[in-house]
């Protein structure tokens, strides 16, 4: 007898009962996608009237190696929405409207229940987003994959206007910088964490305001939706930098001009205890935290001067946290930071 498909790792009968589940959360009942679940790619209607010159806005993204650690102490809903709350804030930034999603899962094994709890968070994450789940891919590789291991990603595609496009063109001297906080550390920095793990193995859990620290690091990351999609088309607003990877002053110079610097005032970061506890145990220097971790700001907007009052009233109101952290001045297209971490 030769050899089977199933004698080498891949179930087929899993993956096809994963699939058939799936049906159930894809496309939300929007009335834009075309076609359902089982065809070899998704219609999406994109007539927009209301908009004068649309154009789309793409990302792909990855939540990172908090995938890891999500997996392994069962909490896979957590980093879905850390995945797909990331993506929305990546086209925000640009002033886009979220419309679709597109993930894919890859695994060593099928194993259902772990796959039918993802899509299902998905596609929940992607409808408070204001987006739908349009289909995706699941891919089994053993050999490739270990069992028990997940790699998520999604697409996300969103609508703008090209008049209203924020890219930090408009952004001029005398700008005000506002931070929005984080919730937490979100999506990046988990290399560092999960070393100081290995290192240090009590620190998951300790106790940081009566959480424990494996679950504090494993919160969603933050969408900043609800409280960013009501600003847009406002003229005061010259620029949006969501702060991931590099922290602040690796995100909010994507945005700069190549005549404007930022001047950031770091003493006013409201630190968050979660990076507190992080620089105590792990000795880390505050220039290496800072290009590490978001440290308690999530996001930063640059508003005209004088309009400052009006963003951070609007934003509080809807339970953001707003508060203003520098200023644009002539320079390089860099941020520079004075004053020290508090």
């Amino acid at each position: 007898m030769g050899i089977t498909y199933g004698e080498s790792g891949v179930n087929i009968s899993a993956a096809d009962a994963a699939k058939k589940k799936m049906a159930e959360y894809i496309d939300g009942g929007s009335s834009r996608v075309l076609n359902k679940t089982g065809a070899f790619a998704s219609v999406f209607d994109i007539k927009f009237p209301e908009i004068k010159n649309p154009v789309l806005v793409l990302k792909t993204e990855e939540p990172g190696t908090k995938q890891k650690l999500a997996v392994e102490y069962d909490k896979v809903e957590n980093v879905c929405y850390d995945m797909i709350n990331h993506l929305t804030n990546d086209i925000l930034v640009m002033g886009a409207t979220p419309l679709a999603v597109q993930d894919a899962i890859i695994c060593g094994e099928i194993q259902p229940d772990i796959v039918d709890r993802i899509v299902k968070t998905v596609a929940r994450a992607c409808k408070e987003n204001g987006s739908v789940l349009t289909g995706g891919e699941t891919s089994e590789q053993p050999g490739v994959v270990d069992k028990g291991t997940y790699v998520l990603t999604s697409s996300i595609v969103g609508i703008a206007d090209r008049e209203a496009i924020i890219d930090g063109s408009k952004i001029k001297e005398g700008d005000m910088v506002l931070a929005l906080a984080s919730n937490g550390v979100h999506t990046n920095g988990y290399s560092f964490l999960r070393m100081l793990m290995r290192e240090k193995p009590g620190v998951k859990d300790a106790l940081i305001d009566g959480k424990r620290f494996i679950d504090v690091i494993l919160t969603p990351h933050k969408s900043y939706y609800k409280e960013l999609i009501g600003l847009f088309g406002n003229p005061n607003l010259a620029g949006m930098a969501h702060i991931t990877g590099g922290g602040v002053k690796g995100n909010l110079n994507r945005i700069l001009p190549d005549n404007l610097s930022a001047e950031v005032d770091v003493s006013k970061i409201r630190i968050l205890p979660i990076f507190r506890f992080v620089k105590a145990e792990s000795g880390a220097s505050d220039e290496e935290l800072l290009k590490t971790f978001n440290m308690g700001v999530g996001m930063t907007l640059v508003v005209a001067n004088g309009s400052e009052e009006f963003f951070m009233r609007r934003l509080n109101a809807l339970g953001a946290d707003c508060y203003p952290i520098g200023r644009i001045v002539n320079g390089d297209k860099t941020v520079r930071f004075i004053g020290k971490l508090n």
